[in-house]
């Protein structure tokens, strides 16, 4: 199990970045200490490397879930990854596009309105 941690925490740097990495390791505290361990090992040390789908393909299914969802704060983070992954600006619109007819134009109109903050704070 110590090597599914191992390379969850790589493939969340990969993804996420350092610096948003190290940040959430200095937050964390006895109480969601295990909860970050759950997340790192299943989702990063698992999901994300399952093969199949590369690292740029899950990131775009990631940000359209998410966007679907409603979840902001984490579509925020993971546009903010796009960067990292070789997502583009163009694959992102058009993932909200498909967001708009499955689950709904308010979904990617808030979608559009997050990923537009963190695009013209990298210009």
């Amino acid at each position: 199990m110590a090597d599914t941690f191992h390379e969850g925490m790589k493939m969340r740097r990969a993804v996420l970045g350092d610096e948003h990495i190290d940040s959430a390791e200095k937050s964390k505290t006895a109480f969601d200490e295990d909860f970050q361990e759950f997340i790192t090992r299943y989702a990063w040390g698992d999901v994300w490397q399952r093969g199949t789908l590369d690292v740029r393909e899950r990131h775009l299914v990631t940000i359209a879930v998410l966007c679907a969802l409603g979840r902001h704060e984490e579509l925020a983070m993971h546009v903010r990854a796009t960067q990292n992954t070789g997502v583009t600006r163009d694959e992102v619109r058009e993932v909200f596009h498909q967001v708009a007819v499955y689950a709904g134009v308010p979904a990617a109109n808030a979608g559009f309105a997050i990923a537009k903050q963190i695009f013209a704070e990298d210009e």
